[in-house]
């Protein structure tokens, strides 16, 4: 029997056994077919990263009358241009922006910011206006319309005990998964437990409705325990919460999984105060995990079809504070990363820092014109209907 034969049969074996009779033909049916189509791995980096001391205007005077003791030395930025550079806590993500892997655009943002960390987030993640208010995300709803043969809970995957609202749809969802063991015991568990209290003469639709989905919920719990098992990366990554679920990542991507979207999150970023060690510790762990996972994808010839998005919710104000930190702002920086870009460096010029919106960056760049074209270039699909409106393309 082959390995993928192997896993299907697997992955319905525990569950099998406990399926009504109405339903066993669906159970049948919902075999686990192996990866098709292109990748989207999403970084989220919580709490509003420093983009002006992570992509640094080093020639810009004005950055260093903001941030007298905060600026990054010019002596100290790794350059990448006449006047942009990264932190010198980025090395590892340097080396890979020299080898044109990365795509860097400044000035991100929307229309009417938003400095609240929970309203900011759910702009970015239901990609809506900042005065309109949605319960389902933006990939969440390419599940619900666009995504051929992502009717399984694990075609999108998030790093973490609980979902983003990213990630939900009005019919279908992705899947948080932490420790995939731990996972696959908690709905076998429920799963049984909710059996014991049905009967034969309960088949109404609803109860249907309640097996369908418990079915199909215990089946990617189950299956998805049986993919991390199938590889055990070599490459060393961090030793940090990061590090493991871009490992992890990088496991069931080599395991073919047949999984479309991941999510992760790493926090940390709400560097009001003594912002210089904490923000260098957290983009030099950003940096080491991206370059693990990318010699990882490299290895097994899969980088190409894997596009990293990283995010942070907004930005920091130019000015620094009197508490050696930043406080929450507006527009920021976004990065693409892929072995094929067709426009890698500078999408954009540096943020203007002789015009600001109230002590903020403007924003150049709707985070939604980059969500646009992700959906429509690497996903293939439409996206008016998914982001509600029409956004002019970035190149990817």
């Amino acid at each position: 029997m082959k390995r993928r034969n192997f896993l299907k049969n697997t992955a319905l074996a525990s569950t099998a056994w406990y399926i009504p009779n109405f339903l066993q033909n669906f159970a049948l049916q919902q075999l686990h077919a192996s990866r098709s189509g292109k990748i989207l791995v999403v970084i989220q980096l919580s709490g509003g990263n420093d983009g002006l001391n992570t992509v640094v205007p080093y020639r810009n005077d004005l950055y260093y009358q903001n941030r007298p003791t905060l600026g990054i030395p010019a002596n100290e930025v790794l350059k990448a241009s006449d006047d942009l550079g990264f932190h010198p806590a980025l090395a590892p993500f340097h080396s890979l922006y020299e080898e044109g892997y990365v795509s860097v655009f400044n000035s991100v943002g929307y229309p009417n910011p938003d400095r609240s960390h929970f309203r900011a987030m759910d702009i970015w993640q239901t990609a809506s206006k900042s005065d309109e208010y949605l319960s389902t995300g933006w990939l969440g709803r390419y599940l619900d319309n666009q995504c051929k043969g992502c009717d399984s809970p694990h075609a999108a995957l998030e790093m973490d005990e609980s979902l983003s609202l990213a990630l939900k749809g009005e019919q279908y969802s992705g899947f948080a998964i932490n420790n995939m063991q731990q996972l696959q015991k908690t709905t076998q568990n429920v799963f049984h437990k909710h059996l014991g209290a049905q009967t034969a003469s309960h088949e109404t639709e609803q109860v249907a409705y309640l097996y369908k989905t418990m079915i199909e919920t215990q089946q990617s719990a189950d299956y998805l325990y049986e993919q991390s098992k199938v590889h055990n990366s070599k490459t060393t990554y961090p030793n940090s919460d990061f590090g493991k679920d871009l490992k992890q990542v990088a496991e069931l991507i080599t395991a073919d999984t047949d999984t479309r979207i991941y999510y992760i999150s790493t926090g940390g970023f709400d560097t009001h105060a003594m912002q210089k060690n904490t923000q260098q510790r957290l983009l030099k762990q950003y940096a080491e995990g991206i370059q693990a996972f990318v010699s990882d994808l490299k290895q097994h010839q899969l980088f190409n079809e894997v596009l990293i998005l990283t995010f942070s919710e907004f930005g920091r104000r130019v000015k620094q504070n009197a508490s050696g930190g930043t406080d929450h702002g507006t527009a920021n920086n976004v990065f693409l990363i892929n072995g094929n870009l067709k426009k890698a460096g500078f999408h954009n010029a540096a943020p203007n820092l002789k015009d600001l919106d109230n002590g903020d960056l403007k924003y150049e760049i709707d985070f939604r014109s980059v969500y646009a074209t992700l959906l429509e270039d690497w996903l293939g699909s439409h996206s008016n209907s998914i982001l509600n409106g029409k956004f002019k393309k970035v190149i990817l």
